[in-house]
């Protein structure tokens, strides 16, 4: 099995176990978003679901290292973790997010 067949498999199961819908919501932000942390992305997705800075950090966690579709990057030791999403999987989170290339190009 490819590296992509394998990441589609573990973003697939990622998704079909979002019973809240904020796993989804967290995919497509991280596709908007292109570079963000973890208050950022739980700033967002807060506005619409009952999440906590702790789920939204696991989940950030848990997609980093298990999915591996995650970069990060840390300036110092005195700012937050940015990450951005590895070109190579763009795709593949448009495509489980519901959403053509083209549509989210234009935002």
């Amino acid at each position: 099995m490819s590296l992509k067949a394998s990441i589609m498999t573990r973003l697939e199961k990622f998704v079909a176990a979002d019973v809240t819908g904020y796993r989804k919501k967290f995919l497509d932000l991280v596709i908007k978003c292109k570079e963000f942390t973890v208050d950022q992305i739980h700033d967002l997705i807060s506005k619409e679901y009952a999440v906590t800075r702790n789920e939204v950090a696991s989940m950030v966690g848990y997609i980093q290292s298990k999915v591996g579709i995650l970069k990060s990057h840390k300036e110092s030791y005195k700012t937050p973790i940015v990450y951005t999403v590895k070109d190579e999987y763009i795709d593949i989170i448009k495509l489980l997010v519901g959403k053509s290339p083209q549509s989210v190009a234009g935002i």
